[in-house]
């Protein structure tokens, strides 16, 4: 049988992409490789019933790359993506005994990704894993992302996970969609999205902030570097890094304010009116998001990684660098400080009176946080926490890479949305075809499986109000 493998590359200085994609044909086997640069990437292999079908097939792969200009290059010619993986320390808890965690559940890697939503609990590893599991800690399914995870961060209905292959994945449907691109020399430490505006932060203490259509819109240098904080609202933008906090305009105009904390900031928090930043001193600080000032310092014993308080600031939670999470009033009284029982929290969130931690063990972790459980806790009465194991045939979910990936359907279904590609100069922009909206606004649409011409079904759309359009579910290709 013949074997012929051709290989691309698509590597474009502040234009986002540093990635490869490669094509063998082994007989009628068609095993396409992708990622990012420097990396082993992903395979899909497939198989045609001749020859000739498995040339054809891959040929109508490699020229939908062409289009999008990848070019013929050598493997190992460029350099692998710059990534920064998060370097921490966990010691052991010196606290006498463990916070009141209801479960937990090993995901088998370090653990920065976590989104609490109403219906389901979001985890996301170093590994590539993201594991989504009901409250009461049922693994309902798994995401398979082709680098480690950064961030998980939510915009309304979608989640989205950054990861350390320069993509952000929008995961709000079956399969996963490259949404966002990040300029190789950014290198990302943190991310949010507002809007489906998404807010970089940066190795250098940069923030870049990008549009719907992963088009670059204004970036600013603050005045520390190693930006892990970064929290956007529609007033503003506020990174923290390693000289304080910098509240920019949300539309780039300007510097609102900087304000100077005790130490280097590495998390942030933020709520309606307020931002609070765990710092390399030991502490949480709560800042007012119209002003700056700093209203209140909650004191740790160690490097803060994390935070995250109760509605209003009714309690303040905080992880650090030596395993232990500790709870204050809103006053900033120390109520107890306790062992995690998993290593250090990397991030945390609060919802419905519960708080939830991921760690340096790769573990999602349940904290009972009524305020009967926070009171108990005080006293060293806790309950025992459960141990969730994974489903055997778990539902796994990876990307799509290309339009060929997509379910196609002949005539649109009932309640579907028909939205067409345009080639508008360099750009393919997304317009919708069905009547009752504006064929003027364009639609957020993941740019990896945009073929000019092509015509795809929608589940629904949601306008921004930025002027555009949002997908919400299932994506399929009109043939």
């Amino acid at each position: 049988m013949s074997l012929s493998t051709t290989y691309l590359e698509l590597s474009q200085e502040g234009a986002g992409a540093h990635k490869f994609y490669e094509v063998t044909v082994d007989g009628t086997v068609v095993s396409v490789r992708y990622g990012r640069i420097g990396a082993d990437g992903q395979t899909q292999v497939s198989s045609f019933p001749t020859v000739e079908k498995a040339h054809a097939a891959a040929a109508k792969k490699l020229g939908e790359k062409v289009r999008k200009g990848y070019a013929p290059a050598v493997r190992g010619g460029r350099a692998a993506r710059a990534v920064t993986r998060r370097q921490v320390t966990s010691a052991p808890s010196t606290a006498r005994s463990v916070a009141p965690v209801l479960w937990r559940f090993r995901t088998g890697s370090a653990a920065f990704g976590i989104h609490i939503a109403e219906d389901r609990c979001w985890v996301g590893n170093q590994s590539g894993d993201v594991y989504t599991l009901s409250h009461g800690g049922e693994v309902l399914a798994r995401y398979s992302l082709p680098d480690g995870v950064k961030c998980l961060v939510a915009d309304d209905f979608w989640i989205y996970a950054g990861c350390d292959d320069g993509t952000v994945y929008d995961l709000s449907s079956k399969l996963p969609y490259g949404a966002y691109t990040i300029t190789p020399d950014v290198d990302i430490f943190w991310l949010d999205i507002h809007e489906g505006v998404l807010d970089v932060s940066d190795a250098k203490g940069g923030l870049t902030v990008i549009d719907h259509e992963d088009e670059h819109q204004w970036s600013r240098k603050s005045s520390g570097d190693y930006g892990w904080m970064v929290r956007a609202d529609s007033r503003g933008v506020y990174h923290g890094h390693q000289k304080g906090v910098t509240a920019y305009a949300a539309n780039g105009t300007g510097e609102l304010w900087h304000t100077p904390t005790q130490g280097g900031v590495l998390f942030g928090w933020q709520e309606d009116d307020e931002v609070y930043a765990g710092t390399s001193r030991n502490v949480v600080q709560r800042l007012s998001k119209d002003s700056g000032k700093i209203l209140a310092t909650y004191r740790c014993d160690a490097s803060v990684y994390s935070c995250a308080t109760a509605p209003g600031g009714a309690y303040v939670f905080a992880g650090d660098s030596s395993s232990s999470v500790y709870c204050f009033d809103a006053a900033g009284n120390r109520l107890w400080k306790l062992g995690t029982g998993s290593g250090s929290a990397l991030s945390m969130q609060y919802l419905d009176e519960r708080l939830y931690m991921v760690t340096t063990d790769g573990s999602l972790v349940c904290v009972d946080a009524t305020d009967a459980a926070i009171a108990a806790a005080q006293h060293g009465t806790v309950p025992v926490a459960r141990d969730i194991k994974s489903a055997a045939a778990l539902p796994t979910y990876t990307p799509a890479a290309s339009p060929t990936a997509l379910a196609t359907v002949s005539v649109a279904p009932a309640g579907g949305i028909v939205v067409e590609c345009v080639q508008q100069g360099s750009r393919v922009r997304v317009h919708v075809v069905s009547d009752g909206y504006d064929s003027d606004w364009n639609v957020q649409f993941p740019r990896g499986i945009r073929e000019p011409g092509a015509r795809y079904v929608v589940d629904a759309l949601h306008p921004s109000s930025g002027g555009f359009y949002r997908v919400r579910g299932e994506i399929r290709r009109l043939v």
